[in-house]
């Protein structure tokens, strides 16, 4: 991992077992493919023009500004559901705001690196978080280790899921958005409003995965604990759970709910007894980043421990050689991250 930034722990990879596997990741952009779903049916008409993009070699925010300078708009006219990697092939949905304007020609925009797969109509702007799922399929590559034990860890992870971690993309290179958040915070002014989000993002991403780590070192990540913030899965709804009893115990092994850490905002803590506890103990130290959070506006919310990979398969491409390549293929949902599931099976680069 990144020098001097926190790895956080993992939930398989204990003393006695150790990091069972090495891998490398990325290797070319077609090792990464992920494909965007969204959570809803377009209307086919509307103001806004909702256009499935593939990319390569390119971040979201990068073809949010290529599609706005075809279309002759601002950037912040052009709206996405999340953000997607840059060294991948990835399929995602743009919206593209176009009112009384017809539907420019796309075709000029079109390179090796860049294909326009669909458009439709639509009646509002995409906002972060619409989408449904993304689908992976990730090649593993030069993969060390032995293949029983790495077979044997994708089963767990099949039956438990992983810790849901925010990915290390999320704090930028060597944790620079938290170097970035702790300026702002102290009073630099950034003038740019995608850099202030970012920030924002990673400074209480950062948070919740203190908590997480603290819950996995305990080893009550799946569990849920008195005074328990429960997360209803698939929503953002919680319920307070004051008693742990056998109906709340069926539920968690059924995936229906899910122990959950805070996404640091304005409000009181919802989190009571045992779980709040831990929560306080492991944001002590971190005044700045949840004042800052705070003074940005953004309110209290909750976010799953733990991540669910149920539909998770794999096949090796080749026979045991020096480069034994494994590929997996699973689907999360939004706001999840693959490298959350692939830290689990190996220490990657």
């Amino acid at each position: 991992m990144n020098p001097g930034f926190p790895d956080w722990p993992r939930s398989y990879n204990n003393e006695e077992d150790g990091l069972i596997a090495r891998a490398r990741i990325r290797t070319c952009p077609e090792d990464f493919l992920v494909d965007e779903e969204l959570g809803f049916k377009p209307e086919g008409a509307g103001e806004h023009l909702l256009i499935r993009i593939r990319k390569r070699n390119l971040n979201s925010e990068q073809v949010a500004r290529q599609l706005a300078h075809h279309a002759g708009i601002r950037t912040r006219d052009i709206g996405y559901c999340g953000l997607k990697d840059r060294t991948a092939v990835t399929s995602q949905w743009f919206s593209v705001w176009l009112p009384g304007t017809p539907d420019p020609d796309w075709s000029s925009l079109e390179n090796e690196n860049l294909q326009v797969l669909d458009h439709i109509r639509h009646n509002r702007k995409l906002q972060r978080g619409a989408l449904s799922h993304n689908i992976f399929t990730i090649v593993l590559r030069d993969v060390q280790g032995d293949i029983n034990k790495i077979e044997a860890r994708l089963e767990t992870i099949k039956l438990q899921g992983v810790p849901n971690y925010f990915g290390e993309q999320r704090f930028g290179r060597n944790g620079h958005n938290l170097v970035a958040a702790e300026a702002m915070f102290g009073g630099k002014r950034i003038k740019d409003r995608h850099l202030r989000s970012l920030y924002l993002s990673a400074a209480r991403s950062f948070l919740f995965n203190e908590v997480l780590a603290a819950r996995v070192r305990s080893d009550n990540w799946q569990t849920i604990l008195p005074g328990e913030a429960v997360v209803l899965a698939g929503s953002r709804s919680f319920f307070l759970c004051e008693a742990v009893d056998q109906s709340i115990i069926d539920r968690l092994a059924q995936g229906d709910i899910h122990p959950s850490g805070p996404l640091w905002g304005r409000g009181e803590l919802p989190a009571r007894a045992d779980a709040a506890n831990i929560e306080r103990l492991a944001l002590n130290h971190y005044e700045l980043f949840r004042t800052g959070i705070e003074q940005a506006g953004m309110k209290q919310e909750r976010r799953p421990l733990r991540l669910l990979v149920n539909d998770i398969n794999w096949n090796w491409l080749t026979e045991v050689s020096e480069d034994q390549k494994l590929r997996l293929h699973f689907t999360l949902p939004a706001g999840a991250f693959a490298t959350a599931l692939l830290r689990e099976i190996c220490f990657y680069q």
